[in-house]
């Protein structure tokens, strides 16, 4: 008899990936791989405590809030994962050991110690591999409607890192590929003088990214991967303060 294949999400839990603003007409999509905090009833708290819950290892703060304004002054859709990076990483291979971790941050996720090959493949089935297909299906769309599409990714990073004060109040990440967009963004952005925005910082997109080199490098798009200091776009003002920075640099690559 063959296996069951396993399962994870039950009725009451959120779908796997959220769309907002569908229909936006604007060559733009949008994603955050790391926008929710939301983990499966059936796994519980994962071993953490609410704060940790709360933490920037379980979820990119300010981006879901960030990603919706943006959305609407781009009219662009926003693609984005509702469950916590704790839960599976949707920005990591499902192959490596990171996309669920057992330590992020000195916070041990108890939960994800131990993982059996059934529990491992109900998040990669239940989450990661919808989330994926959610974007690949509006790239394939807009490419049947012979639209372009330009990836931007949304992500945030946190103020200070093993006692580091980083002094970015941004960072534009790229790597391969079509980096003409990125390298746009990034000039525009470091142009207008009043914040810090670095190149390839605080990270540096490599190998350990999955959603951009999947998406973008396999299909020759155009995009970015933008990072905001948490704590610039925590609240709501932070959020349309660089929703229309976002907005002006956007503009200014489309005008070129």
């Amino acid at each position: 008899m063959a296996r069951k294949a396993a399962t994870l999400l039950g009725p009451d839990d959120p779908a796997p990936f959220v769309i907002d603003n569908a229909e936006g007409r604007s060559p733009f999509l949008l994603i955050g791989d790391h926008a929710g905090s939301a983990i499966p009833a059936a796994l519980g708290d994962l071993g953490l405590s609410a704060a940790d819950r709360a933490r920037h290892i379980a979820l990119d703060i300010g981006v879901r809030g960030l990603g919706r304004e943006v959305a609407r002054l781009l009219d662009a859709p926003f693609i984005h994962q509702p469950y916590s990076r704790l839960v599976i990483d949707c920005n990591r291979d499902t192959a490596r050991e990171d996309a669920i971790p057992i330590m992020s941050d000195g916070s041990r996720v108890a939960s994800n110690e131990g993982l059996d090959d059934l529990g491992r493949a109900a998040r990669i089935g239940d989450i990661h591999r919808p989330y994926h297909k959610a974007i690949s299906t509006e790239i394939n769309r807009r490419r049947a409607e012979k639209r372009e599409t330009i990836i931007l990714a949304l992500h945030s990073f946190t103020p200070v890192l093993d006692g580091f004060s980083r002094p970015w109040d941004a960072g534009v990440l790229y790597w391969m590929g079509r980096t003409e967009f990125a390298q746009a963004m990034l000039c525009a952005l470091q142009s207008d003088g009043s914040t810090c925005v670095g190149d390839n910082q605080p990270y540096q997109m490599d190998a350990t990214d999955y959603t951009v080199p999947f998406h973008a490098f396999t299909r020759r798009l155009l995009y970015a991967e933008l990072e905001i200091r948490q704590d610039r776009i925590a609240d709501i003002e932070g959020q349309i303060y660089w929703a229309r920075k976002i907005q002006r640099a956007t503009n200014a690559f489309l005008v070129s």
